[in-house]
């Protein structure tokens, strides 16, 4: 019962609010700074959920809770000190690694990793299971296909940590033993955190809130660090002149291979102990992109768990929906072809620029890559915008309410676009300032324009779709058969005549004692077999439409994230913004456009299946 209402309720067993306990947006906001006023004891935690709204209008009640917003403040001064420390650490040792090694950035990283792990154990052996802990869980955070997607990229990390093991032993002679220990505390880390992301990703956690706020904060800035020093030692070696080279338009492949000939190690004179070194070097390289995106995905979960502190929510969970490709195949499939053919011409284009030959053939090789992803970007742009007119014409309401996720989604949607926009807009000047002058040119301006159209048709077709209700499946239409009627209609001369005889009537068909019914009754009613009911034509023109947009973002997605660099293969942008100032713009914008398509996969899909 709750406490001083007179009701009966069992809102504290379900996930819903009974109607006595129901509040107004604004007096549950009252209600929640309330309870963090007030003590983390269960009984305390467990009664206050229900008391009465008239205790809310009582003038003592403070408009704001200091508590919060005091766990808020201490969590956010956490990660940005952490993070802002860690900024400098990798740009000191990117740029000066004669006084900051790696060795002392992987110092840094491990004790991060370290309390980060130990956290994630804290919580999961003690804070979670604290009786009423957690009440509610967040039905629209840590879908299930997220989820997936971080435990496949965990997985792939957890590869790429294995074979830095092995390389990394072989210098053990003759280098630190830090590097050695980084990969080995970061598969620890990779374990903990997949664990800890695919089981509590939902939780609405009511104890302890600010010790957890500040370990998600801990989580947050630990991720976005490993990311960054992924994303800067790549770039940098990416985008790496060697010395003998006087002009600018070198390309990606000689600083590959001096990224895998060093392997962060700067000494020559360091050699591996043993041959299989090279090997190892060249498999963790392919596997960067993997991990980059595993640390964005859990940098996502992490701020949405934080949002969740302490949050009550009275709304049900969305219905389940299931994934199927029922009467969708013109999209599917058309957008496997396009990922296939996109596929085939990268690794032409990886081959071609890598051997020996004249600068015609690798003209080639760009001018092939420049208009396979001018076909990509200009195909999808006709789908968005078939895409976006048909949900002009969709009449299903738009989701209301306070949504972490969603928001989230779309935050992370938009800003991390503003990279490929940055990029675009660059080559769009450089190449019109110097009169677009040759095939190249022109295909490069076609190319950064259209990526410019795609880009924006593609938020308002992601952002409108994740604000839209689900469809929900009509409930089949069930006919059931009654012998009654048929039998009563077909006797009634014969029981008028026994009424008037003083007869009893004869009974209806039934079933006898050992369920067996009379020869001549009709069999029992049964339901006849549910309807399947087919898509309408919208419904299956949005999802044609999300599933060949999800497949031209995967090869979006693949050819930079495995090395593809025109940007630099093309010198028109390297000549008009020199070397250093582009490398700059390609290096900061090219990882979130990178993560922009990874993102944009996600929210397809979630799009994909409440169409």
């Amino acid at each position: 019962m709750c406490v001083n209402s007179g009701y009966q309720c069992d809102c504290l067993t379900t996930d819903y609010l009974c109607e006595p306990c129901r509040m107004t947006a604004k007096e549950r906001e009252l209600e929640e700074d309330r309870l963090s006023n007030g003590s983390n004891a269960p009984g305390e935690a467990r009664d206050s959920i229900c008391e009465p709204e008239l205790a809310l209008a009582t003038p003592h009640t403070p408009p704001k809770d200091r508590t919060r917003n005091w766990g808020w403040l201490l969590s956010g001064t956490i990660f940005l000190n952490v993070v802002i420390l860690g900024v400098a650490l990798v740009s000191a040792s990117t740029f000066n690694s004669a006084v900051i090694s790696s060795a002392d950035l992987q110092v840094f990283l491990i004790i991060l990793l370290l309390l980060t792990t130990l956290w994630m154990l804290y919580y999961q052996v003690y804070t979670a299971r604290a009786d009423h802990a957690v009440l509610f869980k967040d039905g629209h955070a840590g879908p299930v296909w997220l989820r997936a997607g971080l435990a496949l990229f965990g997985l792939l990390s957890l590869i790429m940590d294995i074979f830095k093991i092995a390389n990394y032993a072989g210098y053990l002679h003759c280098d630190s033993a830090v590097k050695v220990a980084f990969p080995v505390v970061q598969a620890v880390f990779l374990f903990v955190q997949t664990y800890f992301m695919w089981f509590h990703a939902k939780d609405c956690v009511q104890l302890q809130r600010n010790i957890t706020r500040c370990g998600l904060m801990l989580t947050l800035a630990t991720n976005l660090i490993l990311w960054m020093t992924a994303v800067t030692e790549e770039s940098v070696h990416q985008t790496d002149i060697p010395d003998e080279y006087d002009d600018h338009n070198v390309t990606k492949v000689y600083s590959r291979r001096a990224f895998i000939a060093r392997a962060s190690y700067g000494e020559d004179d360091c050699k591996c102990s043993y041959s299989a070194c090279s090997i190892f070097k060249e498999a963790y390289y392919y596997l960067y992109p993997f991990n980059i995106e595993y640390s964005l995905f859990a940098s996502a979960m992490s701020y949405v768990m934080w949002k969740n502190v302490g949050r009550l929510v009275d709304e049900p969970a969305h219905h389940k929906i299931r994934f199927h490709i029922r009467d969708v195949c013109l999209g599917p499939v058309l957008g496997v072809v396009m990922a296939v053919a996109g596929l085939a011409t990268f690794v032409v284009y990886e081959v071609d620029l890598e051997k020996e030959d004249s600068g015609a053939k690798k003209d080639r090789a760009v001018m092939m890559h420049f208009v396979m992803n001018l076909v990509i970007v200009s195909l999808m742009s006709v789908s968005t915008a078939v895409g976006c007119a048909v949900f002009r014409l969709d009449h299903r309401d738009l989701l209301s309410g306070k949504n972490p996720t969603r928001s989230l989604d779309v935050g992370l949607l938009v800003a991390a676009s503003v990279g490929q926009f940055v990029i675009s807009y660059f080559t769009i000047v450089a190449v019109v300032a110097t009169g677009a002058q040759g095939y190249l040119n022109g295909l490069n301006l076609a190319w950064a324009f259209m990526t410019i159209v795609q880009l924006g048709l593609q938020n308002l077709f992601i952002i409108e779709g994740l604000h839209r209700e689900p469809h929900h499946e009509p409930p089949p239409i069930t006919v059931f058969s009654n012998p009654y009627v048929i039998q009563g209609l077909g006797e009634l001369g014969s029981l008028e005549d026994n009424e008037s005889e003083n007869k009893p009537s004869p009974e209806p068909p039934s079933h006898g004692e050992h369920g067996h019914a009379a020869a001549a009754s009709p069999p029992p009613a049964h339901p006849e077999p549910e309807h399947r009911h087919k898509l309408t034509w919208k419904r299956r023109v949005l999802k044609e439409v999300c599933a060949f947009l999800l497949m031209g973002n995967i090869i979006l997605w693949i050819m930079p994230a495995f090395g593809a660099r025109p940007q630099f293969d093309h010198g028109t942008e390297t000549e008009f913004y020199k070397f250093t100032m582009w490398a700059a713009v390609v290096n900061i914008g090219l990882p979130f456009g990178i993560f922009y398509r990874m993102h944009s996969v996600a929210s397809l899909f979630e799009v994909y299946l409440t169409s």
